[in-house]
């Protein structure tokens, strides 16, 4: 007999499942109600102080400690392998789990350190999480497909099963990075928040009534639970932002051919009007600077033709940080921001203005110039970007969900779902948290965390007036005692290639803000 899409996606489950230790199971998980918020103090339970300092501790610090010798990265790998376990019972948030890989790895990179006295590369040591885009020998990439699973990319016989790597693979290996696990998505990867028939729902650290947000959500859950120090999604409309906001992260959607994409799984391979970047999700800004430097110093234009061949540009970085450091001097260093608190399609909710709000203040008392930005309406160039990614009317994803013979009635539930998707960010999920100051030629983004909602300063607005049905809807789906301590962001946008100045830009605003 031919097994069921649905036993499939079982059995996919519970071997992600038994991929965790025995001794790192939770024995009684507690329910939404009775555990919301399963961050801090609630996952340090469940470790060592010793696992508590290394998974407490930033990308940047790790590797200061790694390529000194002053941490071994058995240890750090050991210690995120476990919270990362535990983020997945906790969450739903991994796709993949290969500890016993990333041990052996990290012991190897140990061994290198004793015989040279030297590390094998600016991350030596230090755990990298991935969206399940990423090819990584002996391990499956499904993206959240029934139809995938024990394939390559819904294709059998390719060769390339288990043993194909993503450029972007072999670099972090060649840098000294260790990988370890590979993170959930939405089938499609076509949404704001991150579901699938194989894992289900990732959930909100902070607040499990939330989504994680998508298509980087298992990203967003990993890392806001400090289960992963860094690591990397993807962005086409928001998949990387949206989960760095909800999860309260600093994320950088870079500017298109700065990353390299080379040999990387992907929804609608061929939509070529809006292409997909992809970029870290980390802790810190400093981090994220950490990432960006140590991929292009491996050259990636020379292996993927898509790639701009630019260097990391210190001079770039240096000329904000002259700037901000002349700033309330005689010399009027300063810096100007635009601020749009609303593209005035959506307005953002109570806790989303106070965030700007925040943020605007605060550029303002360090003497920074802050203008009203009021640009032509986006739903023109909205609705033309929707319809770039309906080009071959769903064929691609029809047929990766055919691949789980999908005759029965979730395939084009699965479809329709979808597509809501889109445009639906309510229920469980609630609206983005983020609103943007944004600057000219918006392609080169990057999120930094603010504040947190408090349900007795964001109150509902009783006498608001939507725009329209769909502000209506988001209006509507802001309930303060369910939101009430989850995260907000704000979104700084600057001009392409930029990624040296807006990380530097986005360390300083969240430094001033408190973050």
């Amino acid at each position: 007999m031919t097994t069921s899409w649905q036993d499939r996606a079982r059995q996919k489950r519970e071997a992600i499942l038994a991929a965790i230790p025995p001794e790192w199971v939770i024995k009684d998980r507690p329910s939404i109600e009775e555990q919301r918020d399963v961050t801090g103090e609630y996952i340090r339970g469940f470790l060592s102080e010793r696992e508590v300092e290394i998974t407490e501790t930033d990308a940047e610090k790790i590797v200061d400690k790694t390529t000194t010798g002053a941490w071994k990265a058995e240890e750090i790998t050991r210690a995120f392998c476990h919270r990362a376990a535990l983020a997945h019972q906790l969450l739903h948030c991994l796709h993949e789990i290969f500890f016993d890989a990333a041990i052996e790895s990290a012991r190897s990179l140990d061994a290198y350190f004793a015989e040279h006295g030297k590390p094998v590369g600016p991350l030596h040591g230090l755990p990298v999480s991935l969206k399940d885009q990423f090819h990584v020998k002996d391990v499956e990439t499904t993206m959240g497909y029934v139809g995938w699973i024990g394939t390559f990319e819904g294709k059998v016989g390719t060769g390339k099963e288990k043993v194909f790597e993503s450029e972007m693979v072999r670099e972090l290996r060649n840098l000294g990075a260790v990988l370890y696990c590979k993170t959930s998505v939405p089938h499609t990867l076509m949404a704001g928040e991150t579901t699938n028939n194989i894992i289900g729902y990732t959930l909100n650290p902070k607040n499990r009534n939330l989504t994680a947000g998508g298509s980087s959500g298992g990203e967003g859950a990993l890392i806001g639970i400090k289960g992963s120090p860094i690591g990397f999604g993807t962005d086409i409309g928001g998949s990387i932002r949206i989960p760095a906001a909800f999860n309260g992260l600093y994320g950088i959607r870079p500017t298109s051919g700065r990353f390299p994409y080379q040999g990387m799984a992907n929804s609608m391979d061929g939509q070529n009007t809006i292409l997909s970047v992809v970029g870290p999700l980390a802790t810190t800004a400093g981090s994220l600077r950490l990432m960006t430097k140590a991929i292009l110093s491996q050259q990636p234009w020379l292996h993927d033709p898509m790639v701009h061949e630019m260097p990391w540009r210190d001079s770039h970085e240096q000329g904000i940080s002259t700037i901000l450091n002349s700033t309330g001097s005689s010399e009027g260093g300063k810096l100007c921001f635009g601020v749009m608190p609303t593209d005035g399609i959506v307005n953002p909710s109570p806790p989303i203005r106070r965030a700007i709000d925040i943020v605007v203040k605060a550029l303002r008392s360090h003497g920074h110039e802050v203008v009203d930005w009021n640009p032509p309406s986006h739903r023109a160039i909205l609705d033309e970007a929707f319809k770039t990614w309906d080009f071959d009317a769903g064929s691609d994803l029809k047929s990766s969900f055919a691949l789980s013979g999908g005759a029965d009635a979730s395939t084009s539930r699965q479809l329709r779902c979808a597509a809501k998707a889109l445009l639906r960010q309510r229920d469980i999920g609630g609206e983005p948290l983020q609103s943007s100051l944004r600057g000219p030629r918006q392609d080169q983004k990057s999120i930094l965390p603010v504040t947190e909602v408090d349900k007795d300063i964001d109150v509902v607005d009783v006498e608001y007036t939507p725009l329209d049905e769909r502000d209506k809807i988001c209006h509507e789906s802001y309930d303060p005692s369910i939101y009430d301590g989850a995260h907000v962001g704000v979104q700084l946008v600057g001009r392409r290639l930029q990624e040296e100045k807006m990380l530097a830009i986005a360390e300083y605003v969240g430094k001033i803000v408190g973050k």
